[in-house]
């Protein structure tokens, strides 16, 4: 086993990262959504290209994250409808090229769960949200490099954003739902 001793230290019983900054590791993400279709299913979908610093503060409590997502790298596995996504009806990618996350604060932990605050840009609007953070734990990768994993989630409503296309059904209902889930998993690799 690796000793990691000189990169970790202990926080609540838990071995984190000592303070530096990290990436995230663009070959270990996943950014994905899931959104409800027709009333009677979901679709799932992500953005392919993310970028995110990371920067863990001697008081773990004072850490921060600052991510974008480039939104014409949305895919749901269906090309006409990950057009219609990047369109003016959607994102408007072109005229919106990324979204953009950026803390706020850590609300409060438990364990290895954080509750983190942060504002929400998407197109032109603002919001704050919270992500529900797992730490998943530190080490060193069989390259050298400090590393960590983390997952994330939140759940907005589009409609706060802008993102209000949306079509009727004979049936009763809409075309897509307006709440978004919202799941990150992640390594972040020291700096």
């Amino acid at each position: 086993m690796t000793d990691t001793s000189a990169v970790t230290r202990q926080f609540e019983g838990l071995t984190i990262p000592t303070a530096g900054t990290y990436d995230l590791d663009a070959a270990h993400k996943v950014v994905g959504f899931t959104v409800r279709h027709m009333m009677v299913s979901k679709v799932r979908g992500g953005f392919d290209e993310a970028t995110a610093t990371i920067t863990i503060a001697e008081d773990p409590l004072q850490s921060s994250v600052v991510a974008t997502i480039q939104a014409a790298s949305i895919t749901t596995g269906q090309a006409d409808r990950d057009n219609h996504l990047r369109s003016g009806d959607f994102l408007e990618a072109e005229k919106y090229p990324t979204l953009q996350f950026t803390s706020t604060g850590v609300k409060s932990h438990r364990g290895n769960e954080f509750v983190l605050a942060g504002d929400l840009t998407i197109k032109d609007v603002t919001r704050p949200v919270e992500l529900k953070v797992e730490f998943e734990g530190v080490g060193r990768s069989p390259y050298g490099k400090d590393i960590f994993g983390f997952s994330a989630s939140t759940e907005i409503d589009r409609e706060d954003f802008g993102l209000t296309w949306n079509v009727a059904l004979e049936t009763g209902g809409v075309m897509v739902g307006k709440k978004v889930k919202i799941e990150i998993e992640g390594e972040a690799i020291r700096q």
